[in-house]
């Protein structure tokens, strides 16, 4: 047993110093790594969750996330093949998925969709609204017509068709959490991705209107990344001729994201400890808009 008198005498002689350096390293802005094994007391044990988007980038380590806490997750997204490795990598971790190929421009598939869960594992706790594209940079007058369109029917409607099928369901069973994707870019104006930034600002107006269904038990929120590695990321820099370490000190934390911290912070959102979060964005920028 320690000695309460020897111990306070260590804290007065240094004890605080070290403390304080291991806290320091505990809290620094370095990622933990993704976690590989399934948790049997997850924060999402029981819980059915389905993500758009989910074959890779944030949607794919937010499915892996969900799993490895326990989650049931149906996913979806428009590549099939991207989507059944994922669905292999997964299970073969022990996680507890289901691939469902969808494409979110129709409001069709997303009806499916949000239907495949639960006719699979009975009801939907969460749904979060990740699918989305990042077009060709260019200035207004040179946006391409049919690409403005493809943003707005892939970021914007998609969003609303997956509140519009969800919301039915978890009225009816009590209960429910929607997550939308939306960007630094839906508080910014950049001059030349006119057509992007119109799109994520849609998905704040989406999810400051669903807070209204707090009296129906159903919280819905956004978040908002900065940079983030994954494969949109990489095709959008490859064209503009940037790179990652020639960008990172523009931002105020000055590195690009993982996949897996922005995946942290919708498992956050989606969570019961989150309670007080509804209609509000959660800002995963690193500073850039503080």
């Amino acid at each position: 047993m320690t000695n309460p008198t020897t111990s306070r005498r260590a804290l007065l002689t240094g004890g605080i110093a070290t403390l304080a350096a291991g806290a320091a390293a505990a809290n620094s802005l370095t990622p933990q790594p993704a976690t590989t094994q399934v948790n049997p007391n997850g924060r999402f044990q029981g819980k059915v969750i389905a993500v758009t988007g989910g074959n890779s980038g944030i949607g794919a380590a937010t499915v892996r996330a969900f799993a490895m806490e326990g989650g049931k997750v149906v996913f979806g997204a428009r590549r099939d093949a991207l989507g059944r490795e994922v669905e292999a990598e997964v299970r073969a971790m022990g996680g507890d998925v289901t691939w469902v190929q969808t494409d979110v421009r129709d409001p069709a598939q997303v009806e499916r969709f949000v239907n495949a869960a639960v006719d699979i594992y009975g009801r939907l706790d969460v749904l979060f609204n990740n699918a989305g594209i990042f077009m060709t940079p260019a200035l207004i007058e040179d946006i391409d017509l049919e690409n403005f369109e493809d943003m707005m029917q892939t970021n914007v409607n998609g969003v609303f068709y997956g509140m519009k099928y969800a919301v039915p369901v978890m009225k009816a069973q009590g209960r429910g959490v929607i997550v939308n994707m939306a960007s630094v870019a839906a508080h910014r104006g950049f001059a030349n991705t006119a057509h992007y930034n119109a799109s994520k600002h849609a998905v704040l107006g989406l999810t400051r209107a669903g807070a209204h269904m707090a009296k129906d038990n159903i919280r819905v929120t956004s978040i908002s990344p900065l940079a983030v590695d994954t494969p949109m990321l990489e095709e959008s820099f490859e064209y503009q001729g940037l790179t990652y370490d020639g960008m990172k000190d523009f931002f105020v934390t000055p590195r690009i994201m993982a996949p897996n911290e922005m995946a942290e912070g919708v498992l956050f959102l989606a969570s019961d400890a989150a309670t007080a979060f509804n209609g509000t964005d959660f800002d995963a920028t690193g500073g850039q808009l503080a």
